[in-house]
């Protein structure tokens, strides 16, 4: 079943929102300068963060990343409640969710399944360690990570992403029950 990109933007739209809010967070922890930020909007892309380029390479690739790391945590603690709360003991239990827990449940979804960054994204990432900009070391490390993204990007089509999304709802919060317990 192929649904149009902005017709799944529209039904995820809070993924959309911490996406770009993960880039512009940071870019106010490395003090890079934003110039323009579009949470959500329908159009393609449908959102963006424009901001200036850091003097660091290594900073210019996490600021590209960001929404890796807010987007799955983010994601991974929403559903923390509804783990905790299921009677199957780090489970969701479909058949006793309640409505707050079921939005939990999507927004943790939604906002997972955003959590990989895009093409453009990669392209900023490149730009980033491509020619004099980064050690040989940078561009060996970055590189794959580059291709991985243009892999995940054109598994969107196969769903990659929602199946993320999944995996962050419902084994991310078991996992940090295990860490912390």
């Amino acid at each position: 079943m192929i649904i149009p990109g902005p017709i799944i933007s529209a039904l995820t739209f809070p993924g959309v929102v911490v996406h770009e809010f993960a880039h512009e967070t940071f870019c106010k922890v490395f003090k890079v300068p934003v110039y323009e930020v579009c949470y959500f909007r329908f159009g393609n892309p449908a959102g963006y963060v424009i901001h200036e380029k850091s003097n660091n390479w290594h900073q210019d690739v996490l600021i590209a990343a960001g929404p890796f790391f807010l987007n799955s945590l983010i994601g991974a603690l929403l559903a923390l409640p509804v783990v905790i709360n299921s009677s199957n003991s780090g489970e969701i239990d479909f058949d006793t969710i309640n409505s707050i827990e079921g939005l939990l449940v999507w927004l943790s979804i939604s906002i997972a399944m955003h959590a990989i960054p895009s093409t453009g994204d990669a392209k900023s990432m490149w730009k980033a360690v491509s020619g004099n900009k980064a050690p040989l070391i940078a561009k060996i490390i970055v590189s794959p990570i580059i291709a991985v993204i243009y892999l995940l990007s054109w598994g969107s089509f196969f769903w990659l992403d929602v199946i993320y999304g999944f995996c962050v709802c419902f084994v991310g919060p078991s996992l940090l029950i295990n860490i912390f317990s």
